[in-house]
């Protein structure tokens, strides 16, 4: 249905990506990845005949409707959200019109009209347009609302809702998770598996693409690299390809100084000169392979660490808080330790997000005590933040405006460069970035100059996955206690250690990271505890400790017993899996050191087949040696503690 075909697209100086060919067919759904910059939206502008590319071309087949939702920027008029979602035509909407304002059944207006509208499937389309609504969080009292009343998110979903209501055959969505929560992220999955057409989306949301796509297509280094299945099957096959080429490179390297070394050695000797011509020969015909592209090294930056605070962060005793008449919290509370990195999970509208509020002391509430501990100094991070930045500076000079320490330029660029702003895009107007852009800039802020109490809210919406992976090391390297909101699984197993799930104004604490609360709550899908309203308000450990007070105490002994018993078995028990790897990669660390050698010996080589065998053995090696080394820190950090 879409064919690509030698595409390239350049800018200036700058060259995106050259030659890229792609065919799709009815019923794929690729993921388009590649690291910001790298030209994805400009392919899709390319494919939507939006700009030119500077050589190939693009093939639709005759008949194939494309439907296209861009990350930023949709329009809004006039009409109604309503309309808009059932992609109502004037005609059509004048039609609405009459049988909305004539209530009549008699009327000879009203029947023309209603003949009319049943032609044109106005009651179709308006039923599954209200049905769509209601699934992306629109109230039916919004529905005759102008679109240019709503914010930009909710654009966003009026007109993702007229994509699902037209069904095209292709459809092309840029970052479309961005505007959605979570429970609206998941009804919207749900719509995609079960879509008949073909579907290409960027996304750096690692879930959304292992949930929808059967196929994974990469831009990196100017070229097109294509994969069959979801992320986690793209990342596994994409460093098996890595470790597979990097290892025939290598070979070809020593081969290559081996016959130069001949060359040179024996060319000006009689006897070897016919010898050494041949050889000459063999590298003039060889057809060199290119040294391997290797990812961007990474920026690790070490940020100004927060002033110290005292034990206790924040202590929230009976708080009652509401919107009007909405009652969001009463009789909450809530104290957070110095150290802690909590999760706030729950339903959409359960009070997450105002929870931070409340502890940022954003909004007033109508009874009880919120009190900040001694020397604490809070950052508060939402959407609404980036309107707090200074559109006319630039962006390093915005960046330079937050410290309160003194750090050289290098530094503050380092750190902006992990946050996607390069070279002379520092000194772009702030008035000029994305959306996106500005979200990062505020983060950037925060980073350079934190406080000692982070309260963030979806930090991740807008950066692509090297950037949040950069966000996590930062946030592990901070010395400071944070609270956030995220829909990130990804991001919130390796920032969380404690979990506080929130529904219906009720708050539940659990003394764990987020598998743990999973495991405790009796969830089995990572992505429903995030949304989940849990009929018991307490966690299981607040219900076994009212439970002790019932027993005596030599029972009350005997269960601790147990408990201390248990934490040792688990000791062991990890302390043999962590022996066991270690022998098993001191193992093939033996094996790796042999085949190096082998590689090294030009006698190798004299039996072609033999080499293949030690260079695909030297690869496999590489592949179990990395996995390896991750199951071997990750069960090193879950190592239980003596306590």
């Amino acid at each position: 249905m879409l064919t690509v075909n030698k595409v390239s697209k350049g800018f200036g100086h700058k060259l995106l990506f050259k030659e890229l060919s792609l065919r799709m067919n009815y019923g794929e759904r690729l993921g388009l990845v590649g690291p910001n910059g790298a030209g994805k939206t400009t392919l899709f502008s390319i494919i939507l005949q939006q700009i030119e590319s500077d050589s190939g071309g693009i093939e639709i087949e005759r008949g194939v409707r494309i439907g296209y939702l861009p990350q930023e920027s949709v329009p809004s008029g006039d009409e109604t959200i309503l309309e808009l979602a059932a992609g109502i035509t004037p005609e059509i909407a004048a039609l609405y019109d009459i049988l909305r304002t004539n209530p009549n059944p008699d009327s000879q207006k009203r029947i023309d009209a209603t003949e009319q509208f049943i032609e044109h499937e106005g009651h179709s389309l308006e039923a599954r347009a209200k049905s769509i609504l209601a699934g992306l969080a629109f109230r039916e009292s919004d529905f005759e609302k102008p679109t240019h009343t709503l914010s930009g998110g909710w654009v966003m979903r009026a007109h993702l809702a007229r994509l699902l209501v037209m069904q095209p055959d292709l459809l092309m969505l840029d970052e479309p998770t961005n505007h959605l929560d979570l429970e609206t992220l998941t009804w919207f999955q749900e719509q995609l598996r079960n879509y008949r057409g073909a579907i290409l989306t960027i996304s750096h949301d690692r879930a959304f693409l292992n949930n929808i796509c059967n196929g994974i297509i990469e831009i990196r280094h100017k070229n097109l690299h294509r994969y069959q299945g979801n992320f986690d099957d793209y990342l596994r096959e994409k460093a098996h390809r890595d470790a597979q080429y990097a290892a025939a490179y290598a070979n070809q390297q020593r081969e290559i100084a081996h016959l130069e070394t001949f060359v040179a050695r024996f060319r000006a000797k009689a006897n070897k000169a016919s010898q050494a011509q041949s050889r000459l020969k063999q590298l003039e015909k060889m057809e060199r392979l290119e040294a391997p592209e290797t990812e961007e090294r990474g920026i690790h930056f070490k940020f100004p660490q927060p002033p110290r605070s005292g034990q206790r962060i924040a202590t929230l005793e009976n708080v009652r808080q509401a919107y009007g008449d909405h009652l969001v919290y009463d009789a909450l509370n809530l104290r957070i330790e110095k150290g802690e990195r909590i999760v706030l999970v729950g339903p959409n509208g359960a009070g997450k997000s105002t929870l931070l509020k409340i502890l940022a002391d954003l909004v007033p509430i109508q009874g009880g005590l919120c009190e900040r501990g001694h020397n604490v100094s809070i950052g508060y991070f939402s959407q609404q933040r980036v309107e707090v930045l200074d559109l006319k500076r630039s962006v390093l000079d915005e960046a330079r405006e937050r410290m309160n320490s003194p750090l050289s330029d290098q530094e503050v660029r380092n750190l902006l460069g992990a946050f996607l702003f390069r070279g002379d895009d520092v000194y772009k107007k702030v008035e000029v970035l994305s959306g996106g852009e500005k979200s990062r800039l505020a983060l950037v802020k925060l980073l350079l100059a934190p406080p000692n109490f982070l309260l963030l809210d979806e930090p991740t919406t807008h950066l692509d996955l090297a950037s949040i992976d950069a966000l996590i090391q930062a946030l592990r390297d901070y010395a400071g206690t944070i609270c956030f909101v995220s829909h990130d699984v990804h991001f919130i197993r390796a920032i969380a250690n404690r979990t506080f799930h929130i529904n219906a104004g009720k708050l539940t604490p659990y003394a764990g990271d987020y598998d743990y609360y999973l495991n405790k709550s009796g969830l089995t899908s990572e992505k429903s505890g995030l949304i989940a309203g849990l009929a018991n308000a307490r966690p299981p450990e607040q219900r076994a400790n009212e439970n002790s007070t019932k027993v005596s105490a030599k029972e009350r002994r005997r269960r601790e017993a147990e408990a201390r018993q248990a934490v040792s078995q688990a000791r062991q028990k990890q302390e043999h899996k962590i022996k066991t790897l270690e022998l098993e990669m001191l193992a093939l660390e033996a094996e790796q050191a042999e085949i190096s050698l082998k590689l090294e010996d030009p006698k190798t080589y004299e039996d072609a087949g033999i080499a293949v065998k030690i260079n695909r053995r030297a690869a496999e090696i590489a592949e179990q040696l990395a996995k390896k080394s991750v199951a071997w820190e990750t069960a090193v950090e879950a190592f239980p503690s003596k306590s």
